[in-house]
């Protein structure tokens, strides 16, 4: 198969926009024996968000609420597989002819012939946007 499309749960958090946070917080859930799958933080207003798609969600909540970091859990789409031009124009078109609007989505070029991505769409479409890309 040249990718998978799981429905997946992924958890942010507000964090102070600070040196040092992320790598205080990533430490903490390293030390928890945390495995993430994807992670990205972004400058927010005055603070940072941080965005978190673990091996294994409720361990990672457990962890998360010892370290006192307060998430909120949401529904993203987690896109693995092999590299090839225009995988990700397919899969934003597949959206597109569902009528879905994609709210956000990052994709990167994972080495070895690989890639990954990730992308999110409204509540209100999560099922559509699973149906139409055949999400697992």
């Amino acid at each position: 198969m040249a990718h998978i499309i799981r429905k997946i749960d992924y958890f942010k958090a507000q964090v102070r926009d600070k040196a040092g946070e992320g790598a205080r917080i990533l430490s903490a859930l390293h030390g928890e024996g945390i495995n993430l799958l994807f992670f990205t933080g972004f400058p927010r207003g005055r603070k940072a968000q941080l965005d978190f798609i673990p091996e294994n969600g409720p361990a990672f909540r457990r962890a998360a609420k010892k370290t006192g970091l307060a998430v909120t859990k949401k529904t993203a789409f987690l896109v693995q597989g092999q590299d090839r031009p225009g995988v990700i124009a397919g899969i934003a078109s597949k959206l597109a002819d569902a009528g879905v609007n994609i709210t956000a989505l990052d994709a990167v070029a994972a080495g070895g012939g690989r890639y990954g991505a990730i992308l999110w769409v409204k509540a209100a479409d999560v099922r559509k946007a699973a149906k139409a890309l055949g999400a697992e």
